[in-house]
């Protein structure tokens, strides 16, 4: 069992940074690979980008890459979600995720869920 709580959302112009933090409780951090996901009004939920377990392989959805960052400190329990040169089209709800076997973005893979953190992006 893993309990997931994310933090560090709010609102920024476009063009701004925000950082998200996910604290993780319970199980073995290190044996979860870790994946952001996003929802926007209306839309479904969207993989942003996910981190494996040792924090060498990360990948990200094409809208994100060059922009957003992930990494993980496994002695802290935390993921971070490194975003930079934020779009107004970024506004969601970000929620990070864990699993067993992937880090990948297919959502149904993810066995726990945090509640979510309001991201806010003005034009």
């Amino acid at each position: 069992q893993v309990q997931l709580v994310e933090s560090g959302g709010g609102l920024v112009q476009a063009g701004g940074s925000l950082s998200l933090s996910c604290a993780a409780s319970g199980s073995d951090f290190s044996r979860y690979g870790m994946g952001w996901f996003r929802q926007a009004p209306g839309k479904e939920r969207a993989f942003v980008g996910g981190i494996w377990r040792s924090g060498d392989r990360t990948y990200y959805a094409d809208s994100v890459k060059g922009r957003f960052t992930i990494s993980r400190d496994n002695a802290k329990n935390t993921v971070y979600l490194q975003m930079n040169s934020l779009k107004p089209e970024d506004t969601a709800v970000c929620y990070c995720a864990a699993s067993r076997w992937t880090y990948g973005d297919n959502s149904h893979h993810y066995e726990y869920w945090g509640q979510g953190t309001q991201v806010t992006v003005s034009s």
